[in-house]
């Protein structure tokens, strides 16, 4: 089966991400929990879709509606407050949510 341009997409970030390490080595810091807590979020459901070829289970394509409706307002004031490289991690991960949200549903 030929992958979409989505999924490479996705396949692309993922490792992308998955190779860069994490933007701080203090984690007590509340905005970089958050922002950890999100990052294995995302990648349980970036790994689900990829093993499942690029398509999305129902469930996921609810979790992700609920967390656009919700938005990344926290994420992205982590982001601003705590710079580089924070702020391009956030990037990355608001990257590879949205085209998470792009894949189709598996029947």
């Amino acid at each position: 089966m030929q992958q979409s341009e989505a999924e490479l997409r996705l396949r692309r970030l993922w490792d992308e991400h998955r190779h860069a390490a994490f933007p701080a080595a203090d984690t007590s810091d509340p905005r970089l929990q958050e922002l950890a807590l999100y990052e294995s979020w995302l990648g349980g459901v970036a790994e689900a879709a990829l093993a499942r070829d690029g398509r999305l289970t129902r469930v996921h394509r609810l979790m992700l509606e609920v967390r656009e409706r919700e938005g990344n307002q926290a994420l992205w004031g982590a982001a601003g407050e705590l710079g580089e490289p924070v702020r391009s991690y956030v990037a990355r991960l608001l990257a590879i949510q949205e085209v998470l949200g792009s894949l189709p549903v598996e029947d």
